[in-house]
């Protein structure tokens, strides 16, 4: 494994201009185009990162696999939450040290190179193909993993990514068409490589019950459920993080579940490598992925933020509906270039992500990852332009 160039127009520097343009604006700039998340971190995620802070898996050195309790964590909250039994479909899990760290070594990982191709969606977040070119592989874009035709037959194919809900577009995929992207990637002997990092902003249900906020949250179709990959995990990989569910971005807590063989090899290399979570911040965690009530008020945070933006766009001429998942807003620039939008939306003193970024420089993403007075502000402007 060793690191080969990367190319990519993932930058954000080439915003720098803009967000110079927006400053100078009456009330300075919002800015709606980095998903980072802005809330408080739960009580009981800092509770348990105090309480840990002087355990053996602190002032030792941690366990690279994750703690039992945290193991245990996992496991329970894809029971509770994904519908999935890791023990009965065979198989494991392991901590990463933020998604973007599992997402960009995934093909290094793979001991993926030369000749071999990986999948991804054309429009998608840009970690994958930087990832696969770090390792040396080749990429391979399609408009729609879901359409199998479009990649089953290509020779070498390794892994595929998906990604539902997603960075950008909030598209969700169903049961059934996960099941027959795992189906054909085990013809084809590839690993289904499934970003589900957004698995609990699922907005479909919680449009319907906007009414009850209490109703649990329905998650988007995990690639592990029992009924999707066939009841075993065999080629298989799922990728979650509480960055977006509990605000942990700074703690980069994030997760690797699936097939048993590929993890064990994966977490041999992560001990040699060093890719390992500090240990209070496994115990951290545990304690965020047990804590369903925060994870519910942040859900209803992200969905009634994304309802008053989605208004507020469409007020100002974009055509946008609600997401069906993810924490953006997806729209064709009004000018069709995604520029030429930044720079009038940089005039009235709002940054959005060019869809550029993305692979489809004719988009705009807007986050809803901004506070609840920054999303008035940003509405408002939106409505006076």
């Amino acid at each position: 494994m060793g690191f080969k160039d990367f190319s990519t127009p993932y930058d954000w520097s080439r915003i720098a201009r803009y967000k110079r343009v927006a400053q100078a604006v009456p009330g300075g700039m919002i800015d709606l185009s980095v998903g980072s998340p802005v809330d408080a971190v739960p009580d009981s995620v800092r509770k348990a990162l105090a309480v840990s802070a002087n355990d053996a898996n602190a002032c030792g050195y941690p366990v690279t696999g994750g703690t039992a309790d945290l193991r245990r964590a996992i496991c329970e909250w894809f029971r509770d939450c994904r519908d999935v039994e890791i023990e009965a479909i065979k198989a494991d899990v392991v901590p990463t040290v933020g998604s973007k760290e599992g997402v960009a070594m995934m093909a290094s990982l793979l001991q993926l190179g030369s000749g071999d191709v990986v999948v991804q969606p054309r429009v998608s977040y840009p970690t994958y193909e930087i990832g696969t070119q770090v390792a040396g592989a080749t990429v391979a874009k399609v408009d729609d993993v879901a359409a199998v035709d479009s990649w089953h037959n290509i020779p070498g194919v390794k892994a595929i990514w998906v990604n539902s809900p997603s960075n950008p577009t909030g598209a969700v995929l169903s049961a059934a068409q996960l099941h027959d992207i795992v189906k054909a990637a085990r013809e084809v002997g590839a690993v289904v490589l499934s970003d589900e990092c957004y698995a609990l902003m699922n907005w479909t249900k919680a449009n319907d019950d906007e009414g009850n906020r209490e109703a649990a949250i329905e998650s988007s179709p995990c690639a592990l459920r029992a009924d999707v990959c066939d009841g075993r995990a065999d080629g298989v990989i799922v990728l979650y993080s509480l960055s977006k569910q509990s605000n942990m971005a700074g703690y980069r807590t994030a997760l690797l579940a699936g097939d048993a063989q590929i993890i064990s090899r994966m977490t041999a290399f992560r001990k040699q490598l060093g890719l390992i979570m500090p240990g209070p911040v496994q115990a951290a965690m545990a304690a965020g992925l047990r804590d369903a009530a925060s994870v519910r008020a942040q859900h209803n945070r992200y969905h009634d933020r994304l309802g008053e933006l989605v208004c507020a766009l469409r007020g100002y001429g974009y055509r946008v509906n609600m997401p069906q998942g993810a924490l953006y807003v997806w729209t064709k620039a009004k000018s069709v270039d995604c520029w030429t939008d930044m720079e009038a939306l940089a005039s009235i003193g709002i940054i959005a992500s060019p869809g550029e970024f993305y692979g489809a420089p004719e988009y705009l993403r807007f986050s809803a990852t901004a506070t609840d007075e920054q999303i008035h502000r940003a509405c408002e402007r939106l409505a006076q332009a």
